[in-house]
């Protein structure tokens, strides 16, 4: 029996975790697998970068869960340094370079996984390509921004960009002495966040001596007589700079797939069907950042770049690559952060999303701790509920406070999968001891505000 193709385009989450999954499942006279990667590394966690920057984390090799020879030794021939740059659909080939010597060859398949990833947001302004400007999406760029945070004449450091990779850059510089300027074009940071719960953020930040500049759209980045950053200019101000790091987001990186044909969505992914096969094509499979998801609150398909994500898509392609069945139902939108101590979480839909679906729905805050009041260590915390108008249904949940006040959010993405509305979230048996929460959790003291409203609204 000949051996079946499987050629796989992205060597970090995606990718490597559908390759190592349809490996397991098929045997090697069975399945040949041949995956590319333009980069040095593979399955590595770039989610850990800040971490690295500011000294918490040693790196690059602490961040890497499987190197591209380990991938080797377990049967997957990763080719690394080798950029994919064309895709022929109907002769199911692709066609392969080898960034260190130039040479192109092409190679078949009989299933191919595009995990092409995300590329940072990276707008067209004079200056951006000046040395001190950085991004941070893979370990090469993380590595040039150790290095060139070692080189930096001074310690003063521009974050464009107040997203969850802004704020997370902007506790990196702090902790390694850089008096830090975060410039962020919305009117709060966190645009993940609704505008009044990222005023918290935003309080807190200049509460640990960042800057905060919001409504102020970059216009240029200012270079020195060698080339060199001095400064980020904006449409009112300049901010003088030895370092840049561009915290922008990012976009499905679809050149690839868009070339060849292959449907996107709304957002520029990848859309697939429930087995993460590419919708319209049966041996084509997507995952990671580069693909659409469905959001099981709002109904709509969604780009959300989290290795979270990548890694249960590739599960879910191995697995069907290599003979079983598996599928992805979709998410719910979680996401977690932190800045310096104060925690931020969000899962579900903010009031704008709801809006643009189409919900009618109120909305909820309180404030409380995340202890027992008289406990010792009790944080404030405050947590914002959302609730469709007329049945309760829960749609989102924001929290912004201190420690412990992140991961509890992991209850209502629970609660938004089942479907559940607020009054019955007010009746969960969740755990109580006075180190750990106050009698009313957080969570249910804002469920039980939210059902109030749903209630009178109702009456209304």
């Amino acid at each position: 029996m000949t051996a079946q193709r499987l050629v796989v385009i992205g060597g970090d989450a995606a990718g490597m975790s559908a390759a190592s999954r349809a490996r397991r499942l098929r045997k090697p006279g069975e399945l040949e697998i041949t995956a590319f990667e333009r980069g040095r590394y593979s399955s590595y966690s770039a989610c850990g970068i800040p971490y690295w920057a500011g000294g918490e984390v040693d790196g690059p090799d602490a961040l890497i869960a499987r190197t591209p020879e380990e991938h080797r030794e377990r049967g997957i021939d990763l080719r690394t340094r080798t950029e994919v740059t064309e895709l022929d659909v109907d002769g199911g080939r692709v066609l392969a370079r080898d960034l260190e010597t130039g040479t192109e060859r092409w190679h078949g398949y009989d299933h191919l996984v595009i995990a092409t990833g995300a590329r940072p947001v990276r707008p067209s302004l004079p200056g951006i390509d000046a040395r001190g400007v950085h991004g941070v999406q893979t370990l090469d760029d993380g590595q040039a921004l150790i290095d060139g945070l070692e080189r930096a004449p001074g310690r003063r450091a521009v974050i464009v960009g107040a997203g969850y990779i802004g704020v997370e850059m902007a506790e990196a510089l702090v902790r390694r002495g850089y008096a830090v300027t975060v410039v962020e074009r919305a009117a709060q940071p966190m645009s993940t966040l609704d505008p009044d719960m990222g005023a918290l953020v935003r309080d807190a930040m200049c509460g640990m001596g960042i800057e905060v500049v919001t409504g102020a759209a970059v216009t240029e980045v200012r270079t020195g007589a060698g080339g060199e950053v001095t400064a980020v200019v904006t449409d009112t101000a300049e901010y003088p700079a030895d370092v840049v790091v561009l915290g922008l987001g990012v976009r499905p990186e679809t050149t690839l797939a868009r070339a060849a044909g292959l449907p996107v969505g709304e957002s520029g992914g990848l859309l697939t069907d429930l087995a993460m096969r590419v919708r319209g094509h049966g041996n084509i499979w997507a995952g990671g950042d580069c693909v659409e998801v469905l959001d099981l609150v709002s109904g709509r398909t969604r780009h959300i770049a989290l290795g979270t994500h990548a890694n249960k898509h590739g599960q879910v392609i191995g697995s069907n690559v290599g003979g079983g069945y598996a599928t992805f139902p979709g998410v719910v939108g979680t996401a977690v952060s932190k800045v310096c101590d104060l925690e931020i979480g969000r899962t579900g839909l903010l009031e704008e999303q709801a809006t643009a679906a189409g919900l009618r729905f109120v909305s909820a805050t309180t404030e409380s701790t995340s202890r027992a009041g008289y406990y010792p260590g009790a944080r404030p915390m405050t947590v914002k509920m959302l609730a469709e108008r007329r049945t309760g249904r829960l749609l989102g949940v924001q929290i912004v406070g201190g420690e412990g006040a992140a991961k509890r959010v992991d209850v209502a993405a629970v609660a938004l999968t089942a479907r559940m509305t607020v009054e019955q979230l007010t009746a969960l048996d969740l755990g109580y001891a006075p180190p750990f929460s106050p009698v009313w959790d957080p969570v249910l003291m804002a469920a039980r505000r939210a059902a109030a409203a749903v209630a009178a609204d109702a009456g209304g």
